[in-house]
């Protein structure tokens, strides 16, 4: 019997085997990696289909709020990309920045609300100055307004007469779509 070096030897039948043969192999390893094609284009395939299913044409015009509950409209028009205002039962928001608490809203009677209106007008002035060499866009004033469900009246009203006096005239409400429109796409009362 020969000499030969200490350590585990496999039988006949491992020897043969793809799997177990590669732990009880010396000297240089292969370069062959087997891959298993099949399962990577279903894979590939799956997330192909569920993006597509979770592709919107139209873009996101809204970022849905928790604490805001849109009312709900049975006849209304696709919202178009503009400045947001969202009012919510804490805060008046202008494009994701607080300008004013809802509460001071409902307890003052003067209709101008001078935080709103200064950002609409900063606003208006930034559009101005991007497109003051593209004729084909001109100044529309149009703004997206986002109120609770149970914000009140005089709230809303105040958020009209700040938009207007900043030069947003055309005011667009957002709401939830319902029966005869696609249940839950965002939808514009004007």
């Amino acid at each position: 019997m020969a000499i030969v070096e200490p350590g585990k030897r496999p039988g006949p039948r491992i020897e043969q085997s793809r799997v177990f043969s590669k732990k009880f192999a010396r000297g240089k390893k292969s370069g062959y990696a087997g891959l298993m094609l099949t399962s990577l284009v279903d894979m590939f395939t799956i997330i192909v289909i569920f993006l597509l299913m979770n592709f919107s044409a139209n873009g996101e015009v809204l970022y849905m709020s928790k604490d805001i509950k849109l009312p709900d409209a049975y006849h209304g028009a696709q919202l178009e990309r503009a400045p947001v205002i969202s009012v919510s039962g804490d805060a008046v928001t202008f494009d994701g920045r607080q300008v004013a608490s809802t509460d001071e809203l409902v307890k003052g009677d003067v209709l101008n609300v001078p935080e709103l209106e200064d950002a609409l007008r900063d606003e208006r002035r930034r559009y101005e100055t991007i497109h003051a060499q593209d004729p084909d866009h001109p100044f529309r004033g149009l703004v997206n307004v986002q109120a609770d469900r149970k914000i009140p009246f005089k709230v809303i009203k105040r958020i009209m007469f700040a938009c207007n006096q900043s030069g947003f005239g055309n005011i667009n409400f957002a709401a939830l779509a319902k029966e005869g429109d696609a249940a839950g796409r965002k939808v514009a009362l004007k």
